[in-house]
């Protein structure tokens, strides 16, 4: 058995208006789910399904979307979640390194998804990045430029770069 906490916002997200998301998770992952007064979410199954399901779980209390979390079970995609307490002491500071995260409307993240295929939730006070894991270390090394203030034009062309990677190895894997 594994328990996670999620936070009680998240609650609803996970159940579904009427248990309906609860029983396809449950359904998706091969696991038993039960839900205590806490926040605390119970996961019991085969061990390596707990194993996976509390990464899913984890990944809807951070902010992701059930649809998104589930790519959780394959093996080629990982979850990473950054506290940003680690980097800032200060709520103010945390928020203003997360609207770095997210950019104006949006358009960091849009950017991060459009060059690597790498979701990114930011909720409280982590941003998770949940991603291919061909693309999982450039995705969070641009997070982690953004978290320490390098410029958006700087880690906007580092993702070109990972971008121009990434399609080369696919192309030396076609040949």
């Amino acid at each position: 058995m594994q328990i996670v906490k999620i936070p009680s916002e998240r609650m609803q997200t996970l159940l579904g208006k009427t248990g309906e998301t609860k029983d396809y998770l449950e359904k998706r992952m091969n696991v038993s789910i039960s839900v205590g007064e806490d926040g605390g979410v119970e996961i019991s199954g085969e061990s390596i399904d707990e194993y996976i399901g509390k990464d899913i779980i984890r990944a809807i209390g951070r902010g992701f979307e059930p649809s998104v979390a589930l790519r959780l079970l394959s093996d080629s995609y990982g979850l990473k979640v950054i506290d940003l307490r680690d980097y800032s002491n200060s709520e103010s500071a945390q928020h203003r390194i997360m609207g770095r995260v997210i950019g104006e409307k949006g358009r960091t993240k849009e950017i991060i998804k459009e060059e690597l295929g790498a979701d990114i939730a930011c909720y409280g006070h982590t941003v998770a990045v949940i991603s291919s894991l061909d693309t999982l270390d450039f995705a969070l090394t641009a997070l982690f430029r953004l978290v320490e203030g390098s410029n958006h034009a700087s880690v906007y062309a580092y993702l070109e770069k990972c971008r121009r990677k990434i399609k080369e190895a696919e192309l030396r894997k076609l040949f």
